[in-house]
């Protein structure tokens, strides 16, 4: 299978390098910027499962010209709308996309822009930066990607999917629910993002601090109802494992929402908060904690620096 990997950022570098290191056919989409980069540096990855130094294949929009098997969307979400321009040459009648995006929105988007067929849900977890000087660094040795038919059902398509991405040097697995997970994954993000980020701290210094435990569990409760009315009920298993790593009170675990606010970058803001807050408020469920974090980050975001 061909591989198009859209950005080499911290996740899509990470993944991306993984498959290429182990022989499949991976070619970065990137901006003539990190292409420069790329062609003087290579793509360069800092892991507990290994060192690695690539020399990637890759191009940038004007250079697309044919149809891939696999499109990796590994974008922030505020730049969904241009990238799903850039790899449209790219997307034949039976190109997968896999979007590594956060939230639920993106599975409109990319449905309407390409149709509902060209769409395999996706769901990955891992905890990585890109340096200033393009080097991507992974912080933990988590690294769980999952894929599957958004109805569940087991096609060929992804049993040959699955084939291509196992053994990569990552954890694949071809899930048979992964709209639950995709849900699931959005509690979790959504919760670790706005304790991280309304309470400046990681989640074992919020758990110690006065109140926080208390604090800790209402935002989750908030958001599992939330997400239980407008999607999926998230499962028992999910739930004992969310509430003991939002307890730990030794846990250094912050959110990529709250590393990004600390550098004065843009966060996700919209697409993990306040989509889930819309969502929320159109079903009649109000989410006061949900929403004073989106409200917080809308003003950081608005004054342009940390708050």
């Amino acid at each position: 299978m061909r591989i198009l990997v859209v950005g080499a950022g911290s996740t899509g570098g990470y993944f991306g390098a993984r498959l290429a290191q182990a022989g499949r056919d991976v070619t970065f989409l990137v901006r003539p910027t990190r292409a420069e980069q790329l062609r003087g540096r290579g793509l360069r990855i800092v892991s507990p499962h290994g060192n690695a130094t690539i020399a990637p294949s890759f191009v940038t929009a004007a250079e697309l010209r044919e149809p891939f098997d696999v499109v990796l969307l590994t974008v922030k979400a505020p730049a969904l709308g241009a990238a799903l321009e850039d790899v449209a040459a790219a997307v034949g009648p039976n190109t997968m996309i896999l979007p590594v995006l956060n939230g639920m929105r993106h599975v409109e988007t990319i449905t309407a822009r390409f149709g509902a067929n060209a769409l395999v849900g996706c769901a990955c977890k891992i905890a990585t930066i890109l340096d200033d000087d393009g080097t991507v660094v992974q912080l933990t040795t988590l690294q769980d990607f999952a894929y599957g038919e958004l109805n569940g059902v087991r096609t060929d398509r992804l049993v040959r999917l699955d084939q291509v991405m196992r053994g990569a040097g990552f954890d694949a697995r071809l899930s048979s629910d992964i709209a639950l997970e995709m849900w699931e994954k959005w509690i979790l993000l959504a919760t670790v993002g706005g304790i991280t980020c309304l309470m400046r701290g990681p989640v074992g210094t919020i758990v110690q601090a006065p109140g926080g435990r208390d604090f800790i569990a209402a935002f989750l409760d908030e958001v599992v109802a939330v997400v239980s009315k407008i999607g999926r009920t998230p499962s028992e298993r999910f739930l004992a494992a969310a509430r003991a790593q939002l307890t730990d009170p030794g846990s250094q675990q912050t959110s990529s929402m709250y590393r990004d606010l600390v550098k004065g970058r843009p966060v996700e803001a919209d697409q993990i908060l306040g989509d889930l807050a819309a969502r929320g408020r159109s079903a009649g469920m109000p989410a006061p904690l949900i929403g004073a974090a989106y409200t917080h980050l809308s003003v950081y975001q608005s004054s342009g620096r940390p708050t």
